[in-house]
């Protein structure tokens, strides 16, 4: 796909006169809008199916042995509270490694050829700034990898094991997820209406498959786990107030007899 012969280009001119043209040539690609530079980049060496196939297996095992583990220390946990867990631990492990794997690479994605370089070159025809060193995407993804990768992982914990400050700290990752997700969309859709600049392909199943779809979980899901945390500390402080104001009618009452 795409491919590109140096020798077509510069012909029998000296290695100086190649170097020097190799600076301003853009190497064909798939990627929106059309003539963006992508550096250093290379085809994918895998096909999409292959791609997609070694993501969903990834998901699945993630699930399966975060699930054994959590029957082994909590065999009776609701199924709600399960899925939560396993919802924190496969976030925890995107955000870490698969977004950080972005973050610590970022210069050089264009011509990777490992599986998350590969998938993340393949996501990018639906959002081309990933693989143009865009500042926005950048610092996004840092503060998801450093910040809510790990506390991912420390909500699944206290999920496990019934920890008080559960919601709270449910709470703070949903609404960070859930902020960094809109932003993410509004900055391309600002680009998109505003200066009529795409990301994203033209191909319908490039928008809503790979741009709309996979990012949408993290807009549906952290709402509905901030709506249960927000009602959860609600009835939480409700029976702390119907107890203060037992304990003071007790005390009034025994200061009277």
């Amino acid at each position: 796909m795409w491919p590109f012969n140096s020798s077509l280009v510069f012909g029998s001119a000296g290695p100086d006169v190649a170097s020097t043209l190799s600076d301003t040539v853009t190497i064909p690609h798939p990627y929106y809008p059309v003539g963006v530079e992508v550096a250093g980049y290379l085809a994918n060496e895998w096909g999409v199916l292959t791609l997609i196939s070694l993501f969903a297996a990834c998901c699945a095992g993630v699930f399966s042995l975060a699930y054994l583990a959590v029957i082994k220390v909590r065999p009776s946990l609701p199924t709600s509270e399960l899925f939560t867990l396993l919802w924190f631990v496969l976030s925890g492990c995107i955000h870490a490694f698969f977004e950080g794997y972005y973050v610590y690479n970022f210069r050089a994605m264009g011509g990777l050829q490992t599986l998350f370089g590969q998938l993340w070159k393949e996501y990018s025809l639906s959002d081309s700034r990933y693989l143009t060193s865009d500042p926005f995407v950048l610092c996004m993804e840092t503060i998801t990898a450093v910040f809510w990768g790990p506390l991912s992982f420390v909500v699944a914990y206290m999920i496990a094991t019934e920890h008080p400050l559960r919601h709270a700290f449910q709470i703070i990752v949903s609404l960070g997820q859930l902020y960094g997700d809109v932003l993410y969309y509004a900055t391309s859709m600002f680009d998109h209406y505003m200066f009529d600049i795409s990301y994203c392909r033209p191909e319908g199943y490039y928008f809503w498959g790979y741009y709309f779809l996979m990012n949408a979980f993290w807009i549906v899901i952290p709402i509905v786990l901030l709506v249960s945390s927000v009602k959860q500390c609600a009835k939480a402080f409700r029976a702390l107030q119907k107890t203060e104001m037992a304990a003071k009618t007790s005390s009034k009452s025994k200061k009277r007899s």
